[in-house]
């Protein structure tokens, strides 16, 4: 398999979609490795790294999409890799599809067999979203504080307080990875931490293990609008797989909050929790609405992309191999794993929960193969 890793062109977005151990071990299963050049330069990793590790160095985009078979990434094709995407193409990466109809009917124009990172399912969990939640969920803390300080737009408030004077308030939405490390982070801090979530036995399981400066509560509209009119920063963390987040926070809510108090909405990429939130960048990660700071940053850990891109790497390496050695259809028919990671193929979508998002038809994988 001929296997290309472009450099990411989303905006401020460091990772790279491999690191030298993992070219190291597709060419040990031989594999044909090229890497477009400067593509790890933002996490560190040179031109040189690749090449010992047995990569080719590619000199432009247009020549890796052009040769490779297989190519992996870390965000989505942008609309100016979209021409470069062909039926015969093997995409791995990650799509969140449910909240980018453009994006989307790129995919099934193009007709490439689209291996969604987000939706790979193994025993009922989803493993190459944990890395990026972890450092995701992490960096709302981080963010989330940064953003409450009065030069930022914010109420000026430190969430640790200070003897004499009470911390702030963190509300997170969603008890899964995101929300748990979320919590952790807060936790440290020495805010009060609130964490809502539908699941009671993992409300019972997070009661256990977090600290006594993080209380559960489950989530339903009266519990969220109570919670969230005190809070000083608000974190979403919800998740439904392949689908589109559902709204936890109507722009009614914010009228009732505090003036600058602070939400973080990592539930953006799939089209976020709290209904005024969209899609920001790096470059300009914050908005205001009705007094409220919004951060919608959707590639977060792209902050980040040392730590980054070694998390995502370690997760994805063993998929990427058996998907390199299968090749799209083997995959599909005797990886039930990679199965679930088809999103869109030959010009249909593959999962329900993108159907359903765009109301569009749904075809069986199997089907196709």
């Amino acid at each position: 398999m001929r296997i290309g890793v472009p450099k990411e062109i989303k905006s401020n977005e460091n990772r790279v979609g491999i690191v030298p151990a993992g070219v190291h071990a597709l060419v040990a299963d031989g594999h044909r490795v090229m890497v477009e050049t400067t593509a790890g330069l933002g996490s560190g990793i040179s031109d040189q790294e690749f090449k010992d590790a047995g990569a080719e160095i590619v000199p432009t985009a247009k020549d890796l999409w052009a040769k490779a078979e297989m190519v992996m990434k870390v965000k989505e094709p942008l609309p100016a890799e979209y021409p470069l995407c062909r039926p015969d193409h093997t995409l791995f990466t990650y799509f969140h599809f449910a909240a980018a109809r453009e994006l989307t009917d790129a995919m099934l124009k193009a007709g490439s067999a689209c291996f969604t990172y987000e939706t790979v399912e193994v025993d009922g969990k989803l493993p190459l979203l944990v890395p990026m939640s972890e450092v995701a969920g992490r960096m709302a803390i981080q963010v989330g504080a940064a953003y409450l300080q009065k030069a930022n737009g914010g109420r000026g408030v430190l969430l640790g307080g200070v003897p004499g004077v009470e911390p702030g308030n963190v509300v997170i939405l969603g008890g899964g990875v995101v929300g748990t490390n979320a919590a952790k982070m807060a936790a440290g801090l020495g805010a009060h931490v609130t964490i809502l979530d539908i699941n009671l036995d993992r409300l019972r399981y997070l009661d256990d293990v977090m600290p006594k400066n993080v209380t559960t509560v489950h989530s339903n509209p009266v519990n969220i609008h109570s919670r969230v009119r005190y809070a000083d920063l608000v974190v979403g963390a919800v998740l439904v797989e392949g689908a589109r987040a559902p709204i936890l926070v109507p722009r009614s809510y914010l009228k009732d909050m505090k003036e600058g108090s602070v939400i973080v909405d990592v539930a953006v990429d799939q089209g976020g929790c709290c209904e005024t939130i969209k899609p920001t960048t790096h470059a300009d990660p914050c908005y205001v609405v009705d007094g409220v700071v919004h951060y919608g940053v959707a590639n977060m850990p792209g902050a980040v992309p040392r730590t980054s891109t070694y998390a995502l790497t370690n997760a994805t390496l063993p998929f990427a191999r058996r998907l390199a050695r299968l090749g799209p259809v083997e995959a599909i028919k005797k990886d039930a794993q990679l199965r679930s990671a088809v999103n869109a193929w030959k010009g249909k979508i593959t999962h329900r929960g993108v159907a359903e998002a765009f109301g569009l038809p749904f075809t069986d994988a199997l089907s196709l193969a």
